[in-house]
């Protein structure tokens, strides 16, 4: 069955980042549809999680978001057994079961991270969310995580912003003039990290790069173009997604004031409260370009072989015949089995981190931020409909407590 002829299209349109939600709702009416570059779109809750653990599609598609530079691709765009190959070589300097404190030993920096951002808001009545809060904090855990050194973050900042700007999947829109072209972003942060990993490899810390460049396990080790397309994937993918989660989190609070007054009384309700809000606002919107390997049956409609697929990811998180009253934000929702992370094989492994930083930034935020309300709502978005999330979210305060 065939969509309307510009449903991606409208999607892609920057003036649906505020609110896409219509779109999804709209586009959900038919689970299974071919647009009109012979794309499918899946939308429904079940049939995108049957789709996220059928081995007849695959993720090693063309074209990727963010193309890497080394030529190797991510384990983002592996297909079992040479995804499950590198992703075993990733997680293991990263958590269970060879490395399993190392997230939980970076709670005490992570907070007092956070806690140092938000002193600096004692000396303003207003701040960016963005800019101010949710960019720096990640950021800083990104660079003691891996080993890379703080003073080269602006650098990797502007590739990453130069490169996800180019990804804008047919949106009308003007680059950014304060951007690189996007083939020289990707250049110059396949230089650096491959030198990143060299001096790594002569002189090991114990950082999670330290380890890729020198740790023999059972799998062995990455291949330098391995190495630098792992990189690649884990600097802007363990960023991005993080930053827009934390803004969407502030966001939705202020949105909903009460749930704000509840986080500061019992900061416990965060551990839902998150699991909730991947639901509601996810950081990841949906994942372009699966392939079928073969023909694949999904909710009565066949998807022919060498097919791409679009996995609406937000579109299923609100799909009401999963969630009673779907469109509504509650942070105590008992059934929250959301598809914030993914599913299947490639179940975001850095979950657990991205977790406790948005639990640590949203539970100090209500608990010092005194009476913050927005400036402007909806805020202005970033044009990429994939990883969305507000470009700047401006907020006004009283004061901040101690």
């Amino acid at each position: 069955m065939t969509a309307p002829e510009t449903m991606m299209r409208r999607i892609a349109d920057p003036a649906a980042r505020p609110d896409p939600y219509p779109l999804y709702e709209e586009l959900r009416r038919t689970p299974v549809a071919r647009q009109d570059d012979g794309v499918y779109t899946v939308s429904t809750y079940w049939e995108i999680r049957s789709l996220l653990n059928d081995p007849r599609v695959s993720s090693q598609t063309r074209p990727p978001l963010v193309p890497t530079p080394s030529g190797a691709r991510s384990m983002l765009r592996l297909d079992p057994a040479e995804h499950d190959r590198v992703r075993r070589i990733v997680t293991r300097p990263f958590g269970p079961p060879h490395t399993p404190r190392r997230v939980f030993e970076m709670r005490r920096g992570m907070a007092d991270t956070v806690r140092g951002l938000l002193d600096a808001f004692a000396d303003k009545d207003q701040a960016d969310i963005v800019d101010d809060f949710a960019y720096p904090f990640p950021i800083s855990v990104i660079c003691r995580l891996f080993g890379v050194p703080v003073e080269d973050e602006p650098r990797f900042h502007l590739w990453t912003e130069s490169l996800l700007g180019a990804a804008d999947f047919g949106a009308e829109h003007k680059p950014d003039p304060h951007l690189l072209d996007p083939d020289a972003a990707k250049i110059e942060m396949g230089g650096y990290l491959a030198e990143l990993f060299d001096k790594h490899r002569k002189d090991p810390g114990d950082d999670m790069f330290s380890a890729l460049a020198v740790d023999d396990g059972p799998d062995g080790r990455l291949t330098p173009p391995e190495q630098v397309a792992t990189g690649f994937l884990l600097l802007i993918a363990g960023h991005e997604t993080t930053v827009n989660l934390i803004t969407n989190g502030v966001l939705t609070l202020l949105r909903h004031p009460q749930e704000l007054k509840r986080l500061k009384d019992d900061p416990d309700l965060a551990v839902p409260m998150i699991e909730e809000l991947l639901r509601y606002e996810p950081p990841v919107q949906y994942l372009p370009n699966r392939r079928t390997m073969d023909a694949v049956e999904v909710a009565g409609t066949v998807i022919p072989k060498d097919t791409d697929v679009n996995l609406m990811l937000a579109a299923g998180n609100r799909d009401p015949r999963r969630f009673p009253d779907a469109d509504r934000f509650v942070p105590d929702r008992g059934d929250v089995e959301h598809l914030g992370f993914g599913n299947g094989v490639h179940y975001c492994f850095g979950a657990p981190l991205a977790r406790l930083e948005t639990r640590i930034a949203l539970t100090e935020f209500a608990r010092r931020v005194k009476g913050p309300e927005l400036v402007a709502d909806p805020p202005p978005y970033r044009v990429n409909p994939v990883l969305r999330g507000p470009r700047h979210l401006p907020v006004a305060y009283r004061g901040v407590r101690s």
